[in-house]
């Protein structure tokens, strides 16, 4: 009796362990990138390949969000200010010079929402989802949509380490 109880309880602790672990995986909500001095938010105009090497043109934006993206839209657009910033979010884009960085190998990607099926009816966010440079490569030629969306890229030494999909509701 007490070996079914022991095997009940330890068979219900690994249920609720594998449980826990997976909603963990799956329950994952909107964190904003931080900002930090190598951490450029942009809009991706063009990506190429030249002698080996990835490069991105970019447009760099100013992307604010919450109590922030209120305060500059206030600033900016006092006839609609007082409604707060759309969606939670607001961007400048002012300047219309373009940059061309080359992008390492081994550059992080994380996506938040593209087409992983052939079917965009599927689409569903999965907060920074890693992706191989390659396939940021590959959907990148085939999926439009994702041209719309801004990009925080993380700049070293003059090279991109690091990209992240900005969702936009």
């Amino acid at each position: 009796m007490k070996k079914m109880w022991r095997t009940i309880l330890i068979t219900s602790l690994l249920s609720l362990i594998m449980s826990g672990l997976t909603s963990a995986q799956t329950d994952g909500s909107y964190v904003p990138v931080a900002k930090s001095s190598d951490t450029h938010p942009a809009y991706i105009q063009d990506m190429y390949t030249y002698h080996g090497k990835t490069y991105l043109v970019v447009d760099n934006i100013e992307w604010y969000e919450g109590k922030e993206a209120d305060a500059v839209f206030v600033q900016r657009e006092p006839e609609f200010g007082q409604m707060g910033a759309p969606s939670g979010y607001y961007i400048i884009n002012d300047s219309t010079k373009l940059q061309t960085f080359e992008i390492q190998s081994d550059a992080a990607v994380l996506m938040q929402i593209y087409d992983r099926t052939g079917h965009p009816e599927d689409n569903q966010i999965i907060w920074n989802e890693p992706i191989t440079l390659n396939k940021f490569k590959t959907i990148w030629s085939t999926d439009t949509v994702l041209h719309e969306y801004p990009y925080h890229l993380t700049i070293t030494n003059g090279e991109i380490v690091k990209i992240v999909q900005q969702y936009i509701p």
